[in-house]
């Protein structure tokens, strides 16, 4: 891409132009190595334009209602004033690597939300269903005007866990089943969490909400605080309810906990140790690729095949490649 046309691309981007901010992340998003020196002219840009914003993360077991909880905060919020981006990690298809799931599917109403911009897109096998470029996309959205950034995980395997590290709140929805969610969602999940969340808290659920509610507030607190001076709060809502208080006091909650973080200076040191392993991320991931274009497929092929059958161990034939590879 010419240099005009990035300059031209990031001053669309910096006037909070949409069609220029999905073009932006699918700059990101893509594998050319030409277009990752244009997105990198681009990010370095916008660069000094974002991180006045509100981050979070928004997780859970599967069914639980994450797409339509957020819809529901986003409407709320949105008439508030605020302008939000949702960054929604998909599962992504083994035939395509495309998103399954999509974002006018999921959030319809949203979608059509002129202070709202949804972007799905897939996990394509990354660690933990959070796209490797879902940090960049995060930023491009910050620098288009948008002040909340949530972020939706596909909430299986690894997923909270990397999400933790790209926002400043996590918040863990979980459903009404109480003990059997408490069943599924691992220790090391409660730990992330600043904001758990019993959702579809309203009808004939309401009451297996309370008591769900009652399980995850006794769990919560034996666990270490993970800020200082916060304490992890268990709160039901109704996303399907018109106006729920519910919804409500979950973003007064999450105003609360960032603004706390931003006053005691929390915040800064949490983003700055996010960007270190950001730095890291992008350390090993570039080495893999570099490592997978410079090894010769035959060489990488025979010792697989010396793995498989036992004539050497992984980390003799790694040690192998890497001397090989230059290391």
């Amino acid at each position: 891409m010419p240099a005009a046309d990035v300059q031209e691309l990031t001053d669309r981007v910096l006037a909070g132009d949409r069609r220029a901010l999905a073009r932006a992340i699918t700059l990101v998003e893509s594998t050319n190595a030409e277009h990752r020196a244009d997105a990198a002219e681009l990010l370095a840009a916008v660069l000094p334009r974002t991180g006045s914003t509100v981050r979070i993360g928004i997780s859970g077991p599967p069914g639980v209602g994450k797409s339509t909880f957020i819809e529901a905060m986003g409407a709320l919020v949105t008439e508030q004033g605020h302008q939000v981006a949702v960054l929604a990690i998909d599962p992504s298809s083994a035939r395509t690597g495309g998103s399954i799931l999509g974002d006018k599917t999921r959030m319809e109403r949203l979608a059509r939300n002129p202070r709202a911009f949804i972007r799905p897109s897939p996990a394509s096998g990354e660690l933990g269903g959070v796209a490797r470029r879902t940090r960049e996309a995060m930023l491009l959205c910050e620098a288009a005007g948008f002040d909340v950034v949530v972020i939706e995980t596909v909430g299986v395997g690894q997923s909270e866990l990397a999400v933790a590290d790209l926002v400043d709140l996590f918040v863990l929805l979980a459903s009404p089943s109480g003990g059997d969610d408490l069943q599924g969602i691992k220790r090391g999940i409660m730990e992330l969490a600043d904001l758990v969340v019993v959702t579809k808290a309203d009808g004939a659920l309401l009451s297996s909400a309370n008591h769900a509610a009652a399980d995850l507030r006794r769990a919560v607190h034996l666990l270490r605080p993970k800020h200082e001076g916060l304490t992890t709060e268990v709160l039901l809502a109704s996303s399907t309810t018109p106006h729920d208080d519910g919804v409500a006091a979950v973003w007064r909650a999450i105003s609360s906990a960032h603004e706390a973080l931003a006053a005691t200076d929390q915040l800064d040191t949490l983003r700055a140790s996010q960007a270190t392993a950001w730095l890291w991320d992008e350390i090993r991931s570039e080495l893999l690729h570099r490592f997978r274009t410079t090894v010769k497929p035959t060489d990488l092929a025979a010792m697989e095949a010396a793995v498989r059958s036992g004539e050497l161990t992984p980390s003799m034939a790694a040690q192998r490649l890497l001397e090989g590879f230059g290391g």
